[in-house]
């Protein structure tokens, strides 16, 4: 496994823009496949993105195409989100994941940060 460790939340106005960061310890970070998912308060957890470890194609919520921007810099250990055109539906915390296998479910990942947490007022 491997130790992820979120960061780049915070409290938004709609419209705004945030990025966010997964740093990884391992330093076979280029092995895994990387996902981000989030978690509304009473809601189950949702996939949102994920980038392949082969040639970082990144995968889309379809709630979330064409706003968000997966990468990842695989020298530097870290995975990025970057969110534009935020929305109030967008409020959640946001986990950052790493497996072995491309999933956009929770299972597909052996490997969870902490969490951060983002909120967009309307």
């Amino acid at each position: 496994q491997v130790q992820l460790v979120e960061s780049g939340g915070g409290l938004v106005q709609a419209g705004s823009s945030l990025r966010l960061s997964c740093a990884a310890s391992a330093r076979t970070f280029n092995k895994y496949n990387m996902g981000w998912f989030r978690q509304a308060p009473g809601e189950v957890r949702e996939f949102v993105a994920a980038i392949t470890r082969e040639d970082d194609t990144g995968y889309y919520a379809g709630s979330v195409k064409g706003r968000f921007t997966v990468s990842r810099d695989n020298t530097n250990n870290t995975m990025y989100l970057q969110m534009n055109s935020l929305k109030p539906a967008d409020t959640a915390v946001y986990y950052c994941a790493a497996g072995a296998v491309l999933s956009t479910h929770t299972l597909g990942y052996d490997s969870w940060g902490q969490g951060t947490q983002v909120t967009v007022s309307s």
